[in-house]
């Protein structure tokens, strides 16, 4: 596990919200960033709905 001035360090704010970006939770849990997307996905019922989001061009 990683230290939580690492993990604070990788919070962004982005639109006015507190953010992780999904390679960064990969690397946290120690998994791939696709596996990550995937598992979240599939358990989508598990994560409250502004839990992810996708930004676009």
């Amino acid at each position: 596990m990683e230290p939580v001035e690492s993990i604070a360090g990788r919070i962004l704010t982005l639109r006015g919200l507190r953010v992780v970006l999904d390679a960064d939770l990969a690397t946290l849990y120690g998994v791939s960033t696709k596996r990550l997307n995937q598992q979240v996905r599939r358990n989508r019922e598990r994560f409250p709905g502004d839990f992810v989001f996708q930004l676009n061009e």
